[in-house]
C-alpha cells in the first residue's frame, strides 16, 4: 500500500520547520536557547590564547561541569591577536551558542569580533582594566578581593594591623589605592613602598620592614623577580615580619602565608556559568563572578621561626602545610 502526503499536511511540515528556525536564531540573538538545542548538544567555542598548562587546566575544570551535552570545538591563538581575530570571525558564522575566551588575547579578539553570541573569558587579570564590558561578555574573575584576603589575615594573625606594600607606582599604584580603600573597613592600615627600579627594593625593604607588621605581595614585575623574591623573603624572616603572599610557591620559599586561585577551579565555576547562561537564568548580561573556592598554604616552619601559633580552628582552611 503506498503512502502519500497531502499538500495541507506537506505545508504544515514546512511550517514547522520554519518555527524551529526561527526559535534558533532567536536563541542565538537573545541567549534564550531552547531546551531541546541540549538534547541535540551544543556547540560551544574555545578560544584560547596559548598553549600553557594553566590554560589547559582551567579548560580541563571547564568541561568538567559544563552541559553534559556540550559539543567542544577549540582553538589555540599561539599567542597572536591578529589570528585570534580571524578565528573569532569564523566562529561568529558558526552555529556555536557560546564562547569561552582564555586569557587575555582570546578574549579582546572575541570582543572586537563576536557580538551576537554570548562570550564567557576566563583566565584573565583586572578584566575591566581592558574593557571587557560588553553587553554579551561576562566571565569568572582571577583575583582574590581585598577584603576577602584581608579577612582570612586578621583570622590567621590577630593582632595586625600595619601593612606594608612594595609597588611600581607605573604597574600597580590602582591596585595599591584599592586596597588602602577598603583596609580601614578590615582595621588595618596600608602603606606602599613605591619601587621604580629593582635597585629601589633593598632601602624599600629596609624601611618597609621597620614600620609594618607585615609585608603583603602583589604580582609586581618590577618588585618580584627571580632575584629579588628570596632576598624579599629572608629579608623579612630575619626581621621577624611575616610575609603573605599569592602563590603556594611563595609559601615553600619561606612566606608565612599565601592565598591563590586554583585554575582548575576558575574552569569548573566557568562551567557552571555557562550553564546559567545557556539556561537563560538569569537574563543577561551577568556580573563577572570571583571564585568562591581559594587555596591557602601555610608554612609552619616560618611560623614556628616567627612565634606565631595557628589557631586549629583555621586548620581545616589549610589546603597545603609546608
Amino acid at each position: 500500500m503506498t503512502h502519500t502526503t497531502c499538500p495541507q499536511q506537506t505545508q504544515l511540515k514546512l511550517l514547522s520547520l520554519f518555527r524551529v528556525r526561527i526559535v534558533l536564531v532567536f536563541a542565538t540573538l537573545f541567549w534564550i536557547p531552547a531546551t531541546y538545542l541540549e538534547a541535540a548538544g551544543l556547540e560551544v567555542t574555545i578560544l584560547k590564547s596559548s598553549d600553557l598548562k594553566a590554560y589547559n587546566d582551567a579548560i580541563d575544570g571547564f568541561k568538567a561541569t559544563s552541559p553534559g551535552s556540550a559539543i567542544f570545538a577549540e582553538y589555540d591563538l599561539r599567542g597572536d591577536l591578529e589570528r585570534g581575530k580571524q578565528l573569532a570571525k569564523r566562529v561568529r558564522t558558526s552555529e556555536s551558542s557560546l564562547v569561552v575566551a582564555v586569557g587575555l588575547k582570546a578574549a579582546l579578539a572575541a570582543k572586537l569580533e563576536i557580538e551576537h553570541i554570548p562570550i564567557l573569558y576566563m583566565m584573565i587579570l583586572d578584566p575591566f582594566k581592558h574593557h571587557l564590558t560588553a553587553n554579551n561578555m561576562t566571565g569568572v574573575l582571577l583575583e582574590i578581593s581585598p577584603d576577602r584576603q584581608m579577612k582570612i589575615m586578621r583570622s590567621f594573625l590577630p593582632n595586625l594591623r600595619r601593612v606594608g606594600m612594595l609597588y611600581d607606582p607605573e604597574k600597580t599604584s590602582d591596585k595599591l589605592k584599592e586596597v588602602e580603600l577598603r583596609a580601614p573597613a578590615q582595621d588595618f592600615q596600608v602603606q606602599g613602598f613605591p619601587v621604580t627600579h629593582e635597585k629601589d627594593i633593598p632601602q624599600q625593604l629596609r624601611t618597609l620592614l621597620s614600620e609594618s607588621d607585615a609585608l603583603w605581595l602583589i604580582p609586581d614585575s618590577t618588585v618580584l623577580s627571580d632575584e629579588s623574591i628570596r632576598f624579599i623573603l629572608e629579608s623579612a624572616v630575619a626581621h621577624h615580619v611575616p610575609v603573605i603572599g599569592f602563590s603556594s610557591e611563595f609559601t615553600r620559599l619561606g612566606a608565612l602565608l599565601s592565598f591563590s586561585v586554583d585554575y582548575g577551579e576558575v574552569g569548573r565555576e566557568a562551567g557552571l556559568l555557562a550553564k546559567r547562561l545557556l539556561n537563560g537564568d538569569p537574563p543577561q548580561p551577568l556580573k563577572p563572578i570571583p571564585v568562591q573556592r581559594i587555596r591557602i598554604t601555610v608554612n609552619q616552619k616560618t611560623a614556628r621561626y616567627l612565634g606565631i601559633t595557628i589557631p586549629r580552628e583555621l586548620e581545616k582552611l589549610i589546603d597545603e602545610t609546608y
